[in-house]
Formats: C-alpha cells, sequence, structure tokens
C-alpha cells in the first residue's frame, strides 16, 4: 500500500489514494500510521475517495482513529494531491466532507500547486460560556467551523500550558461535546495569533477550521478587520470574510511518499 504524506502549515497527514477501494479498519490504520514513534508520524490519516456530488471526497481520521469532520489544512493538500498527480486539470474544484461539500481555488507555481484558497462557509458563534478547569477561570466562545470549537481570547497564547488545559476544556460537559480548543490573541485588527488543541490529535502547529473558528469570533466582538493574517506555529494562513462565509487561503506541502508492506 502506497502512501504520500503532506503538511500545511506542519499540519501533517498520511494520504492515501482510497479511488478505487480502501483498506479494511481506516480508525486502526489511522492509529498505527500516525505514531510518531512506530509508524509514520502524523496528525491522522486522510483518504481521497470519489466525488459524490462533488470532483472527490476526503474521509479523514484523528491520530487516534476518530472520525473527522473536516481538515482546513488537510483539504489544501487534497487539492495539491489530486492535481499534482494529474486527477484532475481543473484549479476550481469542489471536495466532499462530512461537514458539506467546500469549494477549493488551486494556485500553480511552476506546474504543481502552491497554494489553495478554500470557501470554509459560514462560521457560526454561540454565546460565550464561562467555565473552570485547572483551577482557572475562561470564557469560551463556542464556534462551529466544520467542526467544534471553544474559542479563548488572551494576552499571549505561548503563555498558555495548552497540554495541561487543552484536554480538560475539550472535553468540558458544559460544552456538550468534545470541542477544538483554541487560546488566540488580536495584536492589531489585521492579525490573529493562536495555539490550538484538536480533539482526537492533542498540540498541533496549525488548524484550518480553528483559525476560522477564531476568526468568525473576533469578527463577531469587532476585534478585526475583514481580512486578516492568522499566525500559527505553523506559520500563516490568510483569511477574508466575503459575504457570510470565510475564504482561507494558505500553503500545502508534498513531505515524501512510501510505500508499506
Amino acid at each position: 500500500m502506497r502512501f504520500t504524506k503532506m503538511e500545511g502549515l506542519g499540519n501533517d497527514y498520511i494520504y492515501l489514494d482510497c479511488l478505487e477501494g480502501s483498506p479494511e479498519d481506516l480508525p486502526g490504520l489511522a492509529r498505527r500510521l500516525s505514531d510518531r514513534h512506530f509508524g509514520v508520524g502524523a496528525d491522522g490519516l486522510i483518504c481521497i475517495k470519489p466525488g459524490q456530488d462533488g470532483d472527490f471526497t476526503m474521509e479523514m481520521y484523528n491520530a487516534n482513529g476518530s472520525r473527522g469532520n473536516m481538515c482546513g489544512n488537510g483539504i489544501r493538500c487534497v487539492g495539491k494531491y489530486v492535481y499534482d498527480r494529474g486527477l484532475t486539470r481543473k484549479t476550481c474544484l469542489t471536495i466532499d466532507t462530512d461537514a458539506g461539500p467546500r469549494g477549493l481555488e488551486l494556485h500553480v507555481l511552476g506546474g504543481q500547486v502552491d497554494r489553495v484558497t478554500v470557501d470554509m462557509g459560514p462560521v457560526q458563534i454561540f454565546p460565550a460560556m464561562t467555565l473552570e478547569a485547572a483551577g482557572e477561570t475562561f470564557s469560551v466562545i463556542p464556534a462551529q467551523a466544520g467542526n467544534p470549537h471553544g474559542v479563548i481570547f488572551c494576552g499571549d497564547p505561548d503563555e498558555i500550558d495548552l497540554a495541561r488545559l487543552g484536554p480538560l476544556l475539550e472535553c468540558s460537559p458544559a460544552l456538550g461535546e468534545r470541542r477544538n480548543i483554541e487560546f488566540a490573541s488580536v495584536p492589531d485588527r489585521g492579525r490573529l495569533n493562536i495555539r490550538v488543541w484538536e480533539r482526537g490529535s492533542g498540540i498541533t502547529l496549525a488548524c484550518g477550521t480553528g483559525a476560522c473558528a477564531v476568526f468568525g469570533a473576533a469578527l463577531g466582538e469587532n476585534r478585526c478587520e475583514n481580512r486578516v493574517k492568522a499566525q500559527l506555529p505553523g506559520g500563516f494562513l490568510t483569511l477574508e470574510r466575503r459575504g457570510d462565509r470565510v475564504l482561507m487561503t494558505g500553503p500545502a506541502r508534498t513531505v515524501f511518499q512510501g510505500e508499506m508492506a
């Protein structure tokens, strides 16, 4: 079985071409391959399947084998995968996901995809909630951006003990379901600084849906402009509000290809 390791801002996934069939036990395969000591090492597994209504389908699994609805960094790499391998010559694609279809615009440089703009759709923002974790109190803004999120604005995300607080907030019963947790600051109206704890994967270098959730929450509180640069540990995303939708632009990169027995 051949695979491709790809990353968007260091948010790395193992990609399988499943256009003609899938391996058995994908959750178990995701756990085994994602292990960074005994496997390939990744934040999860993404299978590329035939489209239902769109051009292709993205089916994703987190590193712990749980099914993910959507991945903003992962879907950019899907666009690069199918174009660079000649599976399509279209530069505007629709990818089916568990969160619904997402439109991609591929930015091609030297015959290969360099960056991808994703129409992430509307971001839903809900009233802030006060939660306690590890003896501290946080104002958490629930958000839906393809995946469920909880956004917390703070002074400096780098000073947060994310490994300690992330899993506690993720599983807070008050949020109703397990959520990705984002700690974010707004140094000026054109920038967001973000760190993410992802349910099913832990601390990651970037999260596309999480960045969109923070952007939506910041817009809702009039903290930022309609176009911003979002800085995550793995790099930058450009986020833009267009009507009621959010457009996200960022890089996609192939790391290596391999074969498993």
